[in-house]
This record gives C-alpha cells, sequence and structure tokens, in this order.
C-alpha cells in the first residue's frame, strides 16, 4: 500500500484550508481541530487527512455567516458536501446561489469557484471531504495494484458530476444516508483506519453510480433574488407581534408572489408559514428560559392574541406546553 514515509511528505503538502482568523486549537496524529467565531455565532471544524490528496471535515455551525473558509491552493480539488441537519447556502462567482438542505450531497469542483458561505437558518452540520484529483488518482493506482478491484477513477467522477463547472446536488437516497450515518456514529479508537474505509466506500459509489438516478433538479437562485428573500425573513423577524399577508410582503418588496414563494422556500427550506410559525416557537424558549414573562405576556410577543392558540401551537411543535417546558428548565 503506502509507506509511513510517502504518507509523512504528503502530509507536508497540505497548506491551511482557512481563513487567517480561523483558529487552529488542537493538532494530532493527522487530525486538526479549528474554531471560528463572529458576530453571528461560531463553529467548530475537524479535519482528519485521510490518505494523500484526500481529507475528511466534521462540520459544527451555530452561525449565519459562515465567511468563505475555503483557501485550497489548488484549482483542481473535488469537493463533497453531506448535510446532516440544517442548510448551506453557497454563492458562486457568477452571481448564482445553491441550496443544500438535511440530506442532500452536494458535489463541486473548485474550478467552479464560490464566494461566500451562509447559514439560513443559523445551523448547520455535515461533513466535507476533499479530494486533491491529482495526489488522489495516484494514491488510488498504488491501492489498485495491492487490492485490485476496486477501479477507482477520481478524475471520471469529477467529469461526471461536475461537467462545464457545474455543482450538483443529489437528493437522499438509502445508500448515500447509509454510509454517512456511519460516518457521523464511528467510535473515537477505529477513527484513523475507518475513515479511510467509508472514503473508499463513497468513492466506488460515485465511480458507479448513473448521476441519472439520483440528481434532483435543483434550482439556481440569483443575487437579487436571494437578497431581497434575506430583507423579507428580516422584516417578518424584527417584531413577531405583526403578521403579514403574502400579498403585503410581495407588494411591499416588489417581488411577484409566486418568484417569492418559490425562492423563499430555495433559501430556508420551507413555506413563509411554517418559517415563520417555527421560528416563534423558538423564539418563545428563549423568552421562557431567559426572562420571567408570563405565558401570556410570551404569547402576545410571538403575535398570539389568545394564550391557549400559543400553548396549542408550542405543544404541536415541542410535544409539551409552554407552562411543562419552564418548569422542566427550573428543575
Amino acid at each position: 500500500m503506502l509507506t509511513r514515509e510517502e504518507i509523512q511528505m504528503s502530509e507536508q503538502q497540505f497548506t491551511d484550508f482557512f481563513d487567517p482568523e480561523i483558529q487552529k486549537i488542537v493538532s494530532e496524529d493527522g487530525c486538526s481541530i479549528y474554531r471560528m467565531k463572529n458576530v453571528t455565532g461560531e463553529g467548530v471544524i475537524t479535519r482528519y487527512e485521510i490518505l494523500p490528496g484526500i481529507e475528511l471535515f466534521y462540520n459544527d455551525f451555530h452561525m449565519s455567516d459562515g465567511q468563505n473558509q475555503n483557501k485550497l491552493p489548488h484549482s483542481d480539488v473535488l469537493e463533497i458536501n453531506h448535510c446532516r441537519e440544517g442548510r448551506f447556502e453557497c454563492e458562486f462567482a457568477n452571481g448564482d446561489y445553491q441550496y443544500v438542505g438535511a440530506g442532500d450531497l452536494a458535489i463541486n469542483r473548485l474550478t467552479n469557484e464560490t464566494t461566500s458561505t451562509y447559514f439560513p437558518l443559523s445551523h448547520y452540520h455535515g461533513i466535507s471531504i476533499t479530494i486533491d484529483l491529482p495526489t488522489a488518482d495516484q494514491t488510488m493506482k498504488r491501492i489498485e495494484s495491492v487490492i485490485g478491484g476496486l477501479n477507482i477513477d477520481v478524475f471520471s467522477i469529477a467529469d461526471k458530476f461536475c461537467k462545464n463547472d457545474t455543482c450538483v446536488v443529489l437528493r437522499t437516497q438509502s445508500e448515500i444516508e447509509h454510509i454517512f450515518s456511519e460516518l457521523y456514529r464511528v467510535e473515537p479508537r477505529m477513527i484513523a483506519y475507518y475513515l479511510k474505509v467509508k472514503v473508499l466506500e463513497l468513492l466506488m459509489f460515485l465511480n458507479q453510480v448513473s448521476l441519472q438516478d439520483y440528481q434532483e433538479e435543483r434550482r439556481y437562485f440569483a443575487r437579487n433574488q436571494v437578497q431581497t428573500i434575506k430583507k423579507v425573513q428580516e422584516y417578518m423577524t424584527a417584531d413577531l407581534r405583526n403578521h403579514y399577508t403574502l400579498q403585503e410582503l410581495s407588494e411591499k418588496f416588489e417581488i411577484p408572489l409566486t418568484s417569492m414563494k418559490v425562492c423563499f422556500k430555495g433559501v430556508y427550506g420551507c413555506s413563509i408559514y411554517a418559517y415563520m410559525k417555527s421560528y416563534r416557537m423558538q423564539a418563545a424558549t428563549i423568552l421562557l428560559r431567559d426572562t420571567s414573562d408570563s405565558i401570556t405576556e410570551i404569547a402576545a410577543k410571538m403575535g398570539y392574541d389568545n394564550p391557549s392558540k400559543f400553548s396549542e401551537a408550542f405543544k404541536k411543535e415541542f410535544g409539551e406546553l409552554p407552562s411543562e417546558f419552564r418548569k422542566k428548565l427550573s428543575k
């Protein structure tokens, strides 16, 4: 297979993947942990050097602005992203936006340059795998010469999924979920070798799968559309006591009603109504936890004239009444 000396030489060629303001807090035995923080929150990234040319990252973000952390020095790199929870927004250099939601697998060649990263739901958990194609190609050939039968061609994978520099999003399927669910559950004592096996399994799957069987039509959105939708979201969440009809929002922000509904769901993953209902309930949990406001007062701040209706909506969202939620916190 690969000698220790070859692996060490490959590791020495790695340069930091991230913006300089992202702090490396731990680095040991092929694993590095980074912490990033800004006014919108913070995130932790755990990076593993899997094989020469291949790295894996566990991403745990509780923030909205992810900056543009990818700073790989090579252009011939394939990036694979799996979203476990939350939502991921990627802005490309041409001004288009693409979105990845829970269960999705996104594949992008970094010649398709990104300019910013954003998490519309203010949290994101997932896995990224980067493949330096020339280096990984040599690695696969060396593995093949020892094991045989894998037939993994990383350049073929890149050409199949990222023809014409497009970002492809594969909808969730049992095969994809099987591979990644085990990556999220791996025991620390097994991780050094297990990640290698699972990454090879993923590459074998991508090498053989037909794109037509898994691709779902995902709409790209223009920058002006996305910026308008974010203004709509900011306006609706500025004062939760107010309720707005879709027609009112469409007229105020001068965006066609259908375009507004389609783009909002593309950015936030659900309808405006569903988003605001969930947002109000999440905001209510903070008031229940951090204030002494009565449930009637909190209901009014969330835009409910009837406390009983608020309690009913809260229980539907969280499975318990606001009074039960607050009582549990006081224990």
